[in-house]
């Protein structure tokens, strides 16, 4: 049971949302989506959690998974989350919503807000005791007209007919084919969709033969159950970096094992940041270009050691050709004591063609400095779309879509 010895549920839940509209990680707002973040109660889907931790602004495991080294299962979504993609979904009363992934069943009652009593939510999951636990929180909290129902979201649910909104709240590394006949030209699909080793917030709007997206955001979720596209390996003998990639890319971990042990490469770039400022676009813009972009991680016994050093030692991007490998990485700027640390940019590359991708990746990172809130425009084509018929920019291939990422 919830307990506190401090403020009211109401009380949280107003700070809450005040925090995340003060924050503006996303730059997106809709009052309809305030009102109803603090109209539901986050804390009555989450009995067992205490409510400080039910409204702290962070995800809330409720499944774990029994294999030790995997995600869990199931989590309730960050609430800054939550907030963006709402507003991106853009609902309207009396719209027909379907939700890939119930989780604690929060998000659909959020949905069920904002479309009315003229409107209808159907949320689905594929574990059984995913649903259970939703169905049981939607009816304890008045949500009893929420449809839910258990089933693997590849197949929608045409049962229920066409949607005018879709969103999942897993992440996606593929758009089944069944989506595009479920839901209505003109409406809007979010999904968070994986592509090159990153993850974002893609809202898209249904067009006659293609989805294309007028909003891209940062977001990371567990991934969804059965779409296994995605490949990973550590690239060395102390398994302290890790590489994560595309089945249609040709990386193959095995011959980058002696190019970490080669002297490296460097080239730094103009362009600085700031600790608080993103550096997110240039991983976008260098999926938008370059076909080898990938992810990498290191430990951090790699990073004390001095041996590597990604920006973001968790996920960063990297481009592999062959035996050569690249990555982005940054250091501190020379400044005069008590001035705001500032960091520049640049990459480090190791064997033959080490040099020449780090200052590939340094190229992306002046294409994206002068304009650094630009997003991409990620189009959508259902997979038998013939070349001919597909807009201009990167070409990534999946079983039952065509992505293009365009600047």
């Amino acid at each position: 049971m919830n307990t506190t010895t401090g403020a009211s549920p109401e009380d949280l839940r107003n700070r809450l949302v005040d925090d995340i509209l003060r924050a503006d990680v996303a730059g997106l707002r809709d009052t309809s989506v305030e009102t109803a973040m603090r109209a539901v109660p986050r804390h009555a889907f989450l009995p067992d959690v205490p409510l400080e931790e039910a409204y702290a602004n962070k995800s809330v495991t409720i499944k774990e998974n029994p294999d030790e080294d995997a995600l869990p299962l199931s989590c309730a979504s960050q609430p800054d989350v939550v907030h963006f993609m709402l507003v991106q979904l853009a609902v309207r009363k009396g719209d027909n919503v379907f939700e890939i992934g119930a989780g604690t069943g929060y998000n659909a009652a959020l949905l069920k807000h904002l479309t009315g009593t003229s409107g209808q939510v159907i949320t689905c999951d594929i574990d059984p005791d995913v649903t259970a636990y939703a169905r049981r929180m939607l009816d304890a909290n008045g949500c009893g007209d929420v449809r839910v129902v258990t089933r693997d979201g590849a197949l929608c649910a045409p049962e229920f007919g066409l949607y005018d909104r879709m969103i999942a709240t897993v992440g996606m590394w593929d758009l089944p084919g069944a989506w595009w006949g479920q839901l209505a030209v003109g409406g809007r699909l979010v999904v968070p969709l994986r592509w090159r080793g990153l993850s974002r917030a893609v809202a898209f709007r249904r067009e006659k033969d293609r989805m294309r997206s007028d909003s891209v955001k940062m977001c990371g979720f567990l991934p969804v159950i059965g779409q296994d596209g995605e490949r990973n390996d550590y690239i060395d003998d102390n398994r302290l970096v890790r590489l994560y990639w595309d089945e249609d890319q040709s990386i193959a971990p095995e011959r980058l094992r002696n190019a970490l042990t080669q002297p490296k490469s460097i080239v730094w770039t103009d362009a600085t940041v700031g600790p608080a400022e993103s550096f997110d676009g240039v991983w976008l813009r260098l999926s938008a270009t370059e076909r080898a972009t990938c992810r990498i991680t290191a430990k951090p016994a790699a990073v004390e050691a001095g041996l590597h050093h990604p920006a973001s030692p968790a996920l960063s991007p990297a481009l592999v050709e062959g035996d050569s490998i690249a990555y982005l990485t940054l250091e501190r700027t020379a400044e005069d004591t008590g001035a705001e640390p500032r960091f520049r940019l640049g990459a480090v590359g190791y064997g033959p063609a080490g040099a020449d991708l780090a200052e590939r990746i340094c190229a992306q990172i002046r294409s994206w400095s002068p304009d650094r809130t630009a997003e991409p425009v990620v189009t959508a084509y259902p997979a038998d779309t013939p070349d001919s018929d597909l807009a201009e920019g990167a070409v990534i291939n999946r079983p039952s879509v065509r992505l293009v990422i365009a600047y």
